[in-house]
């Protein structure tokens, strides 16, 4: 074990991963505090799950060092594995068991002293014990996370690394699944998760968002928000008058982004003077209703992400064009 900052549960720098030619992650720095829970965020491809993988000890690095929850990246692999939690995106459970006996499974990898109360208390934590003896394949996508968040936390962890937890459930199963990843945070335990809902990432203490394999951004919403730099109007107006704005505002001088949201748009630009400059001969069209307003989480993203070149973009071959 290292001397790492005790309060800290990860803590890694220059994380660099590469897959033939191609540089999956970049240079990734990343530090997260105990009971906290840190957003990971980004598009398909940008890096994060394999970022997850070197956290815990399933890949190595070809370059940077750090520790995980106090460990050597690198040397103490195993030793990592022991503290974690792992949800990956994909149901990894047995579907022809039940709930129970898929919990006493995982005991037994886990070598689990008491695992009767290990389980019970699982199956009673998740709300799973009255469907205890119902087989794991007949579940819906909620019951199964709920059953795959039970397998992660029976050995009771320190860190908890949720890849994608909530893709493809309902909003009640998301609401009540986040509001138990809160309640583990209470409790003292690390939680990072990927994500791809904003609202979730809103629900996080800290968000960092990778693109391309490169961190783009790292802090609280409000610092990641305020760091893009964009200056927003919103205008409203009937659907008519704003699809015309829409299609008028595209390729203007300063116009970044235009994003509809009912009958609002959202006009966003990274500098402010030309922005207004441009909207200005807009203003005084008839039915439109214009004030200025806050850039979104989403609005954000969109504008880090133009900040990048897509690493997984196929290159020409000589005498071609990429396919």
């Amino acid at each position: 074990m290292t001397g790492a900052d005790p309060a800290i549960a990860i803590d890694v720098h220059g994380l660099t991963k590469r897959f033939g030619d191609r540089t999956v992650v970049d240079n990734v720095c990343l530090r997260v505090g105990k009971g906290r829970i840190h957003g990971f965020l980004g598009p398909n491809g940008s890096g994060k799950t394999t970022t997850i993988r070197m956290l815990c000890g399933l890949l190595v690095p070809d370059a940077g060092e750090g520790t995980c929850l106090g460990f050597d990246i690198r040397r103490d692999a195993w030793a990592i594995k022991q503290r974690v939690g792992y949800m990956t995106q994909k149901f990894s459970l047995y579907e022809d068991l039940t709930i129970k006996e898929n919990l006493d499974f995982v005991a037994r990898l886990y070598a689990l002293a008491d695992r009767p109360r290990r389980v019970t208390a699982a199956l009673d934590r998740l709300g799973l014990s009255h469907r205890k003896d119902q087989l794991a394949g007949t579940l819906s996508g909620g019951w199964k996370q709920r059953l795959a968040l039970a397998a992660c936390i029976l050995h009771e962890p320190s860190l908890l690394l949720l890849d994608e937890p909530t893709a493809g459930v309902d909003p009640k199963a998301r609401r009540e699944f986040w509001d138990e990843i809160h309640a583990l945070a209470a409790d003292g335990m690390t939680v990072l998760v990927s994500t791809h809902y904003m609202d979730e990432a809103e629900r996080c203490h800290r968000i960092a968002y990778l693109a391309y394999g490169r961190l783009l951004a790292d802090g609280t919403v409000e610092e990641v928000v305020a760091g893009s730099g964009l200056s927003t109007w919103h205008v409203s107006g009937p659907p008519d008058h704003i699809a015309a704005l829409d299609r008028a505002l595209r390729g203007q001088k300063g116009v970044s982004m235009i994003a509809p949201f009912g009958n609002t748009l959202h006009v966003s630009g990274p500098d402010a003077a030309t922005l207004n400059a441009t909207v200005a001969r807009f203003r005084d069209q008839a039915g439109l209703d214009w004030r200025r307003g806050d850039p979104t989480l989403e609005d954000a993203f969109i504008h880090l992400m133009g900040s990048v070149p897509d690493n997984f973009q196929a290159k020409a071959p000589k005498g071609g064009q990429a396919a």
